[in-house]
């Protein structure tokens, strides 16, 4: 993998604009004050500025209609001197229609943290063509916003990732994990009543210590198959969107997978176990595997973990390759961060993950 410019750490009291470059329910009415608490909580609890970039709330139906202004917020977000760092709102399904709008020069030119996941994925391709490291990692609607406080494992995350040019170090798995969840109340047993309370209330408030979400016991990581140590560049891999941008000079090429390890979030596609068997065709047929030194995934449910392994073992003929299960940086709480290009190291034996490098210069 080419070596791609680290962009500068945050720091307190730098700005970091909060962009809708996928999706744009941040700016949505019923979504407002969940965008807001999620705005309290990053500039208290990292002591820093943020501003909106200028299309960011302008709604669900006007950006997806206007594919070009979220271009234009990305390329302001850059090039304004006083942005020290971009985090996504939330990730969505259609950044491939921004592509067409964009300069990859001015990535280039102007290397900062930009983070997210999801259809965010698309983005972590854009900026590897660039050139410039970005991060696969948390949104502003969640987990930054998830109901009743932010978890210590993604501040923590957040803070030795993106605050810190110290090296990142192992990567523990989670001790418990949440679905994420979009309701906008809880109900709370007081006495022997039921008493229902809004959520995202228009307040100082960061933390709701009522509002205690179900947390369940984390299970660590899985070894499918492989063995020992291996050591590679970690690149994160959200299906669907990349399967988008497949044939597009931005999907990543030969010199991206050699040597990775790749970050897969897969699922069977709208509940289908043939559409997800076809996606992973697809990146088989594109190469993707054929070099690489591992798979890490999240959790796998259902028949998941049997796709991967025909499709991996069987269908590129890759016994040999290391396949790792419930690494948190998926669609859940909480979350790591993933640095793209980032050297890790895989343990099997423990098993561990390990990032040999800072996330941040």
């Amino acid at each position: 993998m080419k070596n791609l410019i680290i962009p500068p750490k945050l720091n307190e009291g730098d700005t970091v604009a909060f962009i809708s470059i996928s999706g744009g329910r941040a700016g949505d009415a019923d979504m407002i004050p969940r965008y807001m608490l999620g705005k309290r909580r990053f500039e208290k609890i990292f002591n820093v500025k943020v501003v909106e970039t200028p299309n960011a709330l302008r709604g669900s139906e006007y950006l997806y209609e206007h594919p070009e202004k979220r271009a234009e917020d990305l390329m302001w977000a850059l090039k304004d001197n006083s942005i020290k760092g971009i985090i996504c709102n939330q990730g969505g399904d259609d950044s491939y229609r921004v592509l067409p709008y964009i300069d990859s020069q001015v990535i280039h030119d102007h290397p900062k943290v930009f983070m997210g996941f999801s259809d965010i994925a698309t983005w972590m391709a854009v900026f590897a063509y660039a050139g410039v490291r970005a991060y696969y990692g948390p949104t502003v609607l969640t987990p930054l916003a998830q109901p009743g406080k932010l978890d210590e494992y993604t501040e923590a995350a957040i803070r030795r990732t993106l605050f810190s040019n110290e090296v990142i170090g192992e990567i523990k798995p989670a001790e418990k994990n949440t679905p994420i969840d979009w309701t906008t109340t809880y109900t709370v047993k007081e006495g022997s009543k039921e008493v229902q309370y809004e959520r995202f209330l228009d307040n100082d408030e960061i933390d709701d210590p009522k509002d205690i979400i179900p947390w369940t016991p984390g299970t660590g990581y899985k070894v499918l198959q492989g063995s020992g140590r291996v050591r590679g560049h970690v690149i994160a891999v959200c299906g669907g969107p990349l399967w988008q941008i497949m044939g597009t000079k931005y999907f990543p090429g030969p010199e991206i997978w050699e040597d990775s390890i790749i970050a897969l979030e897969h699922d069977s596609i709208y509940g289908s176990k043939s559409a997800g068997l076809h996606q992973l065709r697809a990146f088989a047929a594109a190469g993707v595997f054929d070099k690489a030194k591992a798979v890490i995934t999240g959790p796998l449910y259902g028949d998941n973990e049997e796709t991967i392994i025909k499709v991996i073992c069987k269908e590129v003929h890759r016994p040999d390759m290391l396949i790792l299960e419930n690494v948190d940086y998926i669609h859940r709480t909480p979350m790591t961060i993933l640095p793209t290009g980032a050297w890790m190291e895989i343990d099997c034996d423990v098993p561990r993950i390990e990032i040999l490098e800072s996330g941040v210069s």
